[in-house]
């Protein structure tokens, strides 16, 4: 394999510092056992400089959330003319705020929740109660609230009385300042991989999620055993094929590069209904690439190795 050396990207500061660590080494020691010199850097001061140093190797950005996920680090790559995989600046910037990747995937002809975002300060300054009762009346109940910039359910509530809105609403702005509001969508929950090596975009097997606790939030994502995961998933193949043909119409609408992960519902007719679309997948134990990856008889370090080698290819950041 290549003797270049690949810099594996994690920690961060954001509330998913411990998850995109465990997400570093794991790949880390798979680009290892394929035969890379792999470093292990996170984010400081120092860190364009010691990529110079190491003669600007490729980059694999493992940081979840913030910085990592909004296309700021992946656009200071671009500005030092670093290589890295992964998706563009512009198209992280894109991805990551829910407030404006549902209705560019909507525009693009897919199924999604129907969407409110508001800002906290227009909550705050129109008044809470009268707010929070035109969204009950406009959306209805169940309703999901969540961060539109943030990652791992964090700040997520699925709310089913108006009572428990104003605190759903509050906690989603403890992680940004604006909130999406969207009509819950009840079926069967699943995620599916995209991976383009140089072909086009590719739709791994669909993996679904059913947590014990039968919401899937932070503590089920990454607590081991708290959420079973069937790979593939047990679906009709057309259903399969729907779900892929959505995860890949949402990588292109969003301009997605080298590897996504599509989260959607599936409801009672088949229909799979987009979620949210994630730029810098985990690679945990618990994580739903990896077991997409073993599903359609991929090995990790394999995956990893082909797209350093297109980045590498590509030759700069952008």
């Amino acid at each position: 394999m290549s003797g270049e050396a690949v810099v594996v990207l994690s920690g961060g500061l954001s509330h998913e510092r411990d998850v995109s660590l465990r997400s570093g080494r794991r790949a880390s020691q798979a680009l290892r056992d394929a035969g890379h010199e792999v470093h292990e850097l996170d984010v400081s001061s120092s860190l364009l400089a010691q990529l110079i140093e190491l003669g600007k190797p490729v980059v694999v950005p493992l940081l979840h959330g913030g910085a990592g996920e909004d296309g700021a680090l992946r656009q200071a790559l671009e500005l030092a003319d670093v290589p890295y995989v992964g998706s563009v600046s512009a198209a992280c910037r894109v991805a990551f705020d829910k407030a404006i990747a549902t209705p560019r995937v909507a525009a693009a002809g897919w199924a999604t929740p129907a969407q409110i975002a508001l800002p906290d300060d227009m909550f705050r300054e129109l008044g809470a109660p009268t707010l929070v009762r035109a969204l009950g009346a406009h959306l209805g109940f169940p309703m999901m609230v969540k961060p539109a910039r943030s990652g791992s359910a964090l700040g997520c509530a699925k709310v089913d009385r108006i009572e428990d809105l104003p605190a759903a609403m509050v906690q989603a702005y403890a992680y940004g300042g604006v909130a999406v509001i969207e009509r819950f969508v009840s079926g069967r929950e699943v995620a599916v991989a995209v991976i383009d090596t140089g072909d086009g975009p590719v739709a791994l097997p669909a993996v679904e999620i059913i947590p014990d606790s039968g919401v899937y939030d932070y503590s089920a994502r990454y607590t081991a055993g708290a959420t079973r995961f069937i790979a593939p998933a047990g679906l009709e193949p057309d259903v399969a094929a729907r779900c892929a043909e959505l995860a890949i119409g949402a990588h292109t609408s969003l301009g997605l590069r080298d590897l996504s992960r599509t989260d959607l519902i599936i409801v009672t007719d088949g229909t799979p209904v987009f979620l949210e679309a994630n730029v810098a997948p985990g690679l945990t134990e618990t994580s739903t690439m990896p077991l997409a990856m073993e599903a359609a008889d991929l090995e990790l370090g394999t995956v990893l190795s082909q797209l350093v080698a297109q980045a590498r290819e590509r030759g700069t950041g952008a």
